[in-house]
């Protein structure tokens, strides 16, 4: 049985229990980080020296970094299908899954923390109103690109689909205004549709 190490309020680990569930995969999930802790044992910093989840054990293999684990569980068990044979479909897919990890995740987070994670007394206007005018400006990015396409890297639900919609789910779920982007809406409409979505997109923030 795959074990899946990571609470479900993280974004990260959302991301590999819905993989998880879209495969169809047993798993068994244990709630570690934040307030859970375990993360800084022994045991735990033998799987991932980094103390963060999520963490997977699929027998003897051990794996960290969250859409790396989405890439490993796809391509083991949706070859061809979630996870592209045909190298510049696979490359166009990872390219959107790194653009979540590396321009997406930083521009959102400090808004996150400010609006989910800060007391509503010690919150900062200024890093609310600076990350939601990067975030905005990215997500006319992803508006224009689903303007011509179904999905994120085409005509078919993929690997890159899946980092995107748990960060559009986060930025959705901020009690704040934000501008009405169609293309957009329709994709993660589509996609909050999806069976296996249950239990990651239909959570609050916390």
């Amino acid at each position: 049985m795959l074990h899946i190490w990571g609470r479900i309020s993280s974004i990260n680990v959302k991301k590999v229990v819905w993989t998880a569930q879209e495969l169809g995969l047993n798993f068994q999930r244990t709630d570690a980080g934040g307030l859970f802790g375990i993360v800084k044992t022994p045991e735990y910093v033998r799987l991932n020296p980094n103390s963060t989840v999520p963490v997977i054990e699929d027998e003897d293999f051990v794996l960290w970094e969250s859409n790396v684990i989405v890439r490993y569980l796809c391509a083991k068990h949706s070859a061809g299908r979630m996870y592209p044979t045909d190298l510049r479909a696979r490359f166009d897919a990872e390219r959107w899954m790194d653009w979540q990890q590396t321009t997406l995740n930083p521009a959102s987070r400090p808004g996150f923390w400010q609006l989910i994670r800060t007391p509503a007394e010690q919150r900062n206007p200024a890093v609310i109103a600076e990350s939601n005018a990067a975030v905005e400006s990215l997500m006319a990015t992803l508006d224009r690109h689903l303007a011509q396409r179904a999905y994120m890297a085409g005509e078919h639900f993929s690997i890159a689909d899946i980092p995107l919609a748990c960060e559009v789910h986060r930025w959705f779920g901020l009690p704040q205004p934000r501008q009405s982007r169609p293309n957009l809406e329709r994709w993660y409409a589509g996609i909050c549709a999806r069976q296996a979505s249950r239990g990651v997109l239909d959570l609050a923030l916390s």
